[in-house]
């Protein structure tokens, strides 16, 4: 499933303010609400509750916080380019600045494990990765998520 299918330009920052991880994940919880038409608050629930049992920070200044609503009816993603690196309690302990945000339906299954590892390798593309955090508009950020070759990530 190409990122395409589940990231519209309107769900791409270009950049994003925060000070911290718990903002980080308030402020993208808001624009998915507003995106997805779910209740902001349960979002931000959701996302809070699985960094509990672990960080979503990936690494190499990337993490991708994520979670299953039960009212969602397909895959929804939203990607923020953050104007400074913050702590993101990252595996690698290095700070992030590229936040791809992955909301799935409660009973999406493989579905959502295979958006999730399609995200992970198109961001840990060293190339990629580069791309978002030299481009400034989102236009330019949405075209590096959705060129064809990220397909095949």
């Amino acid at each position: 499933m190409p990122l395409i299918d589940f990231v519209t330009p309107s769900a791409v920052i270009p950049a994003l303010k925060v000070n911290g991880k718990k903002q980080a994940i308030q402020e993208l919880a808001a624009r998915a609400a507003t995106l997805c038409g779910q209740n902001e608050r349960v979002i931000f629930e959701t996302l809070l509750q699985r960094e509990k049992l672990g960080s979503t920070g990936i690494g190499h200044g990337i993490a991708i916080p994520h979670g299953k609503l039960a009212k969602l009816e397909r895959l929804f993603g939203l990607f923020a380019r953050l104007e400074r690196p913050i702590d993101f309690e990252s595996l690698d302990g290095q700070p992030v600045d590229l936040i791809f945000l992955l909301l799935a339906p409660e009973g999406a299954g493989a579905d959502h494990l295979k958006a999730l590892a399609q995200v992970a390798r198109l961001l840990r593309d060293p190339e990629i990765a580069h791309k978002l955090r030299e481009s400034r508009d989102s236009e330019a950020l949405y075209a590096v998520l959705t060129l064809p070759s990220s397909a095949a990530a």
